[in-house]
């Protein structure tokens, strides 16, 4: 990975028509602003069809692509919308958030009509995605039209027959629902061909793809429904413990997040060929990908299923290296960034660094008074090169909230790092952008809000918050040129000018 800078955007985050960010003539603008501004990378969320709370980590399937980023603009140049129609459709009237309620109850029947006039069983394109991707299509088609069917409920309160897959239920409900299966395997035709066209257009503009995927899936998704086999669950399928992390200074209680826990030695009885499939699955998806938890690799907090809270979790060895040889030995070398934040043990460390993956600076986490051994590892004259730096993720305020919400005492431990007590306030997130632009860090990526100077309004995620998160959208006209050569001299100064 050669030095170079990046900007953190979520596709829902684009200021594109009809309620949502997608894969329109927005996404193709981004990609050249980005060109001019001297960016190499673009940083995005997870783009599987997400599920309760809207989250993009807790996602439907983790090989399917979120239909909401299907662009209606394509469909309507493919004659199978109207303009009128998509004009006419209720997606919200704030221009700078997602309303995903009405994108749920207005985008979808568009597209089942896009579907309906697409005649897509005649497409011999579409007939060799589906017999490619089989595989895992024919799983999430079925789950996500059977969900459905029973308005919407986790597969786990389903009629015992399908949910436990009894072949009789399996038969049948492919037979009642093919109409349903075949618009789903429509959608994430559309998806995957529209967003191979997108990634194809800015890999041509020298812009490389940072994808991000989390360790782990949601309990109701396609994966732990086909495959339970995977996962610490019982003979009913119910799990037997579930993910999370433990108390902290942070949180009194710790995380429940609920996600089932992987069985890694089933996993290694089969030469781990589930994540096999699910690398090289995201490796042609995108150039460079993040592994989110990458700690729970070394070891993994469970949490006895049906607890309140995290307290009485407990650590458990995960696969370590193991894992990765194999990825090495089936895969080759892959470009992976190690999400290795929160508690950090020696053994994480170990394994970051046997891995060879680069791992991940925040700025943010540098000045925090109740964990300042730690932080130490986030100053930025500590970077070795062999690492990525951000000010914040999207799980962070923005860098002007998290200014604004420290002690006075950790404010002051900032400008004196800067060396700058005369910058005002609102402007200070240009020289924190500047510190670890450059630093010895070989990638620096910033999100969006940062580089526009906006505060915690303009937030992407607060953890552990339900309902408030992942609404945030750039507006027509805030991408200026200004700011692209405001972009384009931090890039060309620190030596990170993309000149592909």
């Amino acid at each position: 990975m050669d030095r170079a800078a990046g900007v953190l955007l979520s596709v829902t985050s684009l200021p594109s028509k009809y309620g949502i960010g997608d894969f329109s003539q927005s996404a193709y603008d981004f990609v050249d602003w980005l060109k001019e501004a001297g960016q190499g990378y673009w940083q995005i969320l997870p783009l599987g069809p997400t599920s309760y709370g809207d989250s993009p980590y807790q996602s439907f399937s983790t090989f399917a692509g979120n239909p909401y980023f299907i662009s209606l603009e394509k469909l309507i140049e493919e004659g199978v919308l109207t303009e009128k129609e998509c004009e006419k459709a209720d997606f919200g009237s704030e221009a700078d958030s997602v309303d995903y309620e009405k994108l749920y109850k207005n985008r979808y029947p568009l597209l089942r009509k896009a579907y309906e006039r697409s005649n897509i069983h005649e497409n011999q394109e579409y007939r060799r995605f589906v017999e490619e991707n089989n595989w895992w299509l024919s799983d999430y088609a079925l789950f996500m039209a059977v969900k459905d069917r029973f308005d919407g409920v986790p597969w786990t309160e389903w009629a015992e027959d399908i949910r436990l897959r009894w072949q009789n239920a399996m038969d049948y409900y492919q037979r009642e629902l093919y109409f349903d299966i075949e618009f789903q395997q429509y959608l994430q035709f559309q998806f995957y061909r529209q967003w191979a066209e997108l990634k194809a257009y800015a890999n041509g503009k020298g812009i490389r793809i940072i994808g991000d995927i989390p360790i782990y899936v949601a309990m109701d998704s396609a994966d732990a429904w086909a495959h339970p086999e995977l996962f610490q669950l019982d003979g009913n399928n119910v799990p037997l413990a579930v993910a999370g992390c433990p108390p902290d200074g942070f949180s009194a209680t710790g995380q429940l997040w609920g996600n089932p826990l992987y069985r890694w030695d089933y996993h290694k009885s089969t030469g781990y060929q589930w994540w096999l499939s699910r690398l090289e699955y995201c490796f042609r998806l995108y150039d460079v990908v993040r592994i989110d938890h990458f700690r729970g690799f070394d070891e993994y907090y469970s949490i006895p299923y049906g607890a309140e809270s995290a307290v009485g979790g407990h650590w458990e060895k995960g696969p370590g290296m193991d894992l990765f040889r194999r990825v090495e030995e089936v895969l080759g070398r892959r470009q992976v960034i190690a999400e290795d934040l929160g508690y950090v043990t020696d053994s994480v460390r170990q394994l970051v660094k046997d891995s060879g993956f680069p791992g991940m600076k925040v700025l943010e986490f540098a000045f925090d008074s109740r964990d300042s051994g730690c932080a130490n590892d986030y100053l930025p004259h500590n970077y070795t090169e062999d690492c990525v730096t951000y000010t914040g993720t999207h799980d962070n305020e923005t860098i002007v909230g998290w200014f604004d919400s420290i002690t006075k005492e950790e404010q002051i431990l900032v400008r004196e790092y800067l060396c700058d007590h005369y910058t005002p306030k609102k402007y200070l997130y240009r020289p924190l952008i500047s510190l670890i632009m450059g630093s010895k860090a070989r990638l620096c990526v910033i999100p969006m809000q940062d580089y526009l100077g906006y505060g915690n309004k303009c937030r992407m995620n607060k953890p552990s918050t339900v309902g408030i998160n992942w609404k945030w959208r750039l507006t027509e006209g805030e991408l200026t040129k200004e700011l692209q050569k405001e972009l384009c001299a931090l890039a060309k100064r620190y030596g990170r000018m993309n000149i592909s």
